[in-house]
């Protein structure tokens, strides 16, 4: 699942003490730690979304993402502390569009995931953020990449007697809102300050799901149990990964960070094996390496073709 962007902190100018690079033993250790937090962010985002998939059979998947966005406002909030009242009109359109679709992202996907696992689900959803990165390009090796995935996604959902097929559509509607909700917080990245839009933006997101998670606790009484496995995945799938993210992209370089995310629908298929017993067959893991293979190899490519033009800039 994926967490709202931040800027990392500007730092104080001291103008008469010159800034003194770590030693290469120091640097290597930062970058180790960058690297095991973004291990740790992985396992705890997917491990939650498991934990909140046990809640199902009480509460529902819509149950469980009211309270996960409940967690999310609370962290983001704590985090951000918007200044509310100092937005203005040009600045509350995107947040609310980003509000509308931040839930919606999160629904689908975990209808998604009660109906095809979840190493399905977030391999379908993680087509959102590839298709953004993929179409930002006119490289001959993305086109590649992307005929790559396509064949992936084909081998993901090819006719057979199992099929979900309204799983599947739930899965690459998350993937169509997780790549509106990268471009809309972009936009509010430009025109709000900080992590103040993104704390926004959940908060509105959790106001709107207040009457939804009314509806839920009336017609599906839950259990202490239900309520504390939703509560677990806001935490584990919102709150870890979200300040995870503020370490890692402080201390690990983008491509670094971008190679590393693109491991997230193995490790869904892993967890969704150990926890909740899902196994996938041989074209399924086919799939998911395909695609996953696709966005590894675009961003290793552009990360040399970087490297190579920075001189002559």
């Amino acid at each position: 699942m994926p967490g709202a962007s931040a800027r990392p902190a500007a730092r104080p100018a001291v103008p008469l003490t010159p800034a003194v690079p770590l030693p290469p033993v120091a640097a290597s250790r930062v970058r180790i730690a960058g690297v095991a937090t973004m291990l740790g962010s992985g396992l705890s985002n997917q491990f939650g979304a498991a934990v909140g998939s046990l809640a199902f059979p009480v509460i529902g998947p819509v149950g469980v993402v009211a309270v996960r966005q409940y967690v999310a406002a609370a962290v983001l909030f704590a985090v951000g502390r918007p200044r509310l009242r100092s937005f203005t009109w040009r600045q509350w359109w995107p947040v609310l569009a980003l509000a509308a679709v931040f839930g919606t992202m999160n629904l689908s996907l975990y209808t998604a995931v009660d109906r095809v696992g979840l190493g399905l689900a977030v391999t379908l959803e993680f087509l959102g953020p590839l298709a953004i990165a993929l179409a930002a390009s006119r490289r001959r090796v993305d086109a590649c990449c992307a005929l790559l995935a396509l064949a992936g996604v084909v081998t993901l959902m090819r006719p057979r007697p199992s099929a979900d097929y309204l799983g599947m559509g739930l899965g690459l509607l998350a993937a169509a809102c997780w790549a509106a909700y990268i471009l809309l917080n972009r936009t509010v990245g430009h025109r709000i300050p900080g992590a103040q839009g993104s704390a926004a933006a959940a908060g509105v997101s959790a106001l709107m799901f207040l009457p939804v998670g009314i509806v839920v606790a009336v017609h599906r009484p839950p259990t202490l149990a239900a309520v504390g496995c939703a509560v677990t995945a806001g935490v584990l799938s919102s709150a870890v990964p979200y300040l995870a993210d503020l370490f890692t992209l402080r201390s690990v370089p983008a491509p670094v960070f971008g190679l590393f995310m693109s491991v997230n629908p193995v490790l869904a298929a892993l967890v969704g094996l150990a926890v909740l017993g899902q196994g996938l067959g041989g074209p399924e893991w086919a799939g998911i390496a395909a695609v996953v293979a696709a966005n590894a190899i675009g961003i290793l490519t552009s990360a040399r073709t970087t490297r190579q033009q920075a001189p002559s800039q």
